[in-house]
């Protein structure tokens, strides 16, 4: 069954920064179809199971409002519906899961609640159509034009025909690029090219991105003598005796306390649970459920959500290869972190001396899939539009531009900016095998060029598919960079509609940047960083 629909904008990808874009199209009245391949919308957020990702200021200013209002909801949702203490109850910063990685670490389910409450006005008013379980196939491309997108749900087997003034593209791999004919770039750039000190020397290497991952939160029963051990995966053998061939190289098997640290690549020890140094403890990293917040007669077991090295998945490139190969390499990501919570259970040592911790057990519950693996897996590097301008290392690199650490500085300060973020740029390992790339990054802004593609006048990204290089991706794909990109495109689209001009031509003309910028903040977008807390 064939079924057409026409819209304004059509947003392809639910993730967070596809959930952020309907938001701020919608604002302006816009018409707004959005699509999500998974049961969840909300992306990292929610399906793919990572809390955020956020720099140190995340409390005070360097995101969006709406952003902040998600993260504000978040912590509403906790203090109404559960049974928390008068301590938690009245923390104005409180951290559900009191993880060290973020200063939100939250159960998916809770994201997923906010997400759906936030985005339930615009439904109600007919200005939004959310179609899950909803994937793009095609699309009809008259020149540097996109008439019409056809997608097909997996859950009922109908496919879409949409047609739409605008098309932004949310997904997780920028899905659209290659459908659409729009131009784009893969893995990694040369020095060559970019001049970036951190790029790879010779040619490019478009088949070298980084490591995925496939998250699960896992919980932990004390009682003694339990036991909620899995059956034996199937590629247990091959996880447990692999040694990553990276270069540097890995200092032991992958499935092990010890690791490089990402930024000396220097071998570190962790463990479970905390002990004398709790920076050692991956338990305490994201956790997502803390159980002293919780009244005594309603204390759930703790759980945390696993996204570490030992199970990063860089065997293989899922980037516009083979059905087959991909599904291969989707599969593996899937079997090593289920040989990752095996060895956990059954051969892990522990300081006591003893070996494995039975105690621990998934929780399909919090990510909605029947196994407790996450709906998707994490991905960090995405199909990249060849933009009208690509941020390098040098916008934003510290040493690159010449910025010792701990000394005070920007990156480059874009005129066209529609947003700021600020994280390390943080690569994990590669599918070329390299180790890790985690060096300093300024604080820095989004420029609104690399929101624009170099010829398609309709498609915008608004996800990790961006104009950003191998390098830079790794610190603009966090969750409320990527939120502010998404807010971004679609709000530059609603504006572009009402204004009848196009995405290009606001950035060529002074006046009209002008104006779409003044329309940023009255939106509640920061556009710079104030230079007393830039480091």
């Amino acid at each position: 069954m064939t079924i057409e629909l026409a819209t304004d904008i059509l947003i392809v990808g639910g993730g967070t920064g596809g959930v952020a874009a309907a938001m701020a199209a919608t604002s302006l009245g816009k018409r707004v179809i959005l699509t999500e391949e998974t049961s969840w919308i909300g992306g990292q957020l929610t399906a793919q199971a990572v809390p955020p990702d956020e720099h140190h200021w995340i409390e005070q200013f360097g995101c969006t409002r709406r952003y902040r209002h998600f993260r504000n909801e978040v912590r509403d949702y906790y203090r109404r519906y559960y049974p928390l203490t008068t301590t938690a109850l009245r923390n104005p910063t409180l951290n559900p899961g009191q993880g060290t990685v973020s200063r939100l670490c939250h159960e998916f389910r809770v994201a997923l609640a906010v997400l759906e409450a936030l985005l339930a006005a615009p439904q109600a008013a007919g200005l939004l159509q959310i179609l899950l379980h909803t994937v793009p196939i095609a699309a009809e491309v008259d020149g540097d034009h996109i008439r019409a997108v056809h997608l097909h749900n997996r859950q009922t087997d109908e496919e879409y025909i949409i047609t739409a003034s605008y098309v932004l593209d949310a997904t997780e791999l920028g899905d659209l690029l290659p459908i659409t004919g729009t131009e784009y770039v893969t893995g990694a750039e040369s020095q060559n090219q970019t001049g970036e000190p951190h790029a790879v020397s010779g040619l490019p290497q478009p088949d070298n991105v980084q490591g995925f991952t496939w998250c699960f939160p896992v919980a932990y029963d004390p009682t003694p003598g339990i036991s909620h051990v899995i059956d034996r995966p199937a590629q247990y053998e091959r996880w447990r005796s692999y040694i990553p061939p990276l270069t540097p190289a890995w200092p032991t098997p992958l499935l092990s306390w010890v690791h490089p640290n990402p930024i000396t690549l220097q071998p570190r020890n962790r463990t479970l649970f905390p002990e004398s140094d709790q920076r050692q403890s991956l338990w305490l990293y994201r956790r997502i459920i803390c159980q002293s917040h919780y009244l005594p007669p309603h204390q759930p077991h703790e759980a945390t959500l696993v996204n570490w090295p030992q199970n990063d998945y860089f065997e293989g490139n899922i980037i516009d290869k083979p059905l087959a190969e991909r599904a291969r390499c989707l599969e593996e990501a899937r079997q090593l972190s289920l040989s990752l919570l095996y060895w956990l259970q059954t051969e892990a040592p522990r300081p006591d001396g003893r070996i494995g911790y039975p105690g621990l057990y998934l929780r399909p519950d919090l990510v909605g899939s029947s196994d407790g693996l996450a709906q998707c897996p994490y991905i960090r590097e995405s199909r990249r539009i060849r933009a009208v301008y690509t941020v390098t290392e040098l916008d934003v690199g510290a040493v690159a531009r010449g910025i010792a650490r701990s000394q005070p500085g920007l990156a480059e300060e874009f005129t066209d900016s529609v947003g700021v973020g600020c994280y390390r740029i943080d690569l994990h390992p590669s599918t070329s095998h390299h180790n890790y790339i985690d060096i300093d990054s300024l604080p820095f802004r989004i420029p609104l060029g690399a929101l624009l593609p170099i010829r398609m006048r309709n498609l915008l990204p608004a996800c990790k598919n961006l104009g950003v290089t191998h390098i830079t991706n790794g610190c603009y794909r966090l969750h409320p960079v990527e939120w502010n990109i998404g807010e971004a495109a679609g709000l530059l689209a609603a504006y572009c509609l009402t204004a009848d001009s196009s995405p290009h031509s606001i950035r060529e003309h002074p006046e009209k940047l002008s104006s779409f910028q003044q329309l940023c903040i009255a939106q509640g977008f920061e556009l710079s960083w104030p230079r007393l807390h830039a480091v």
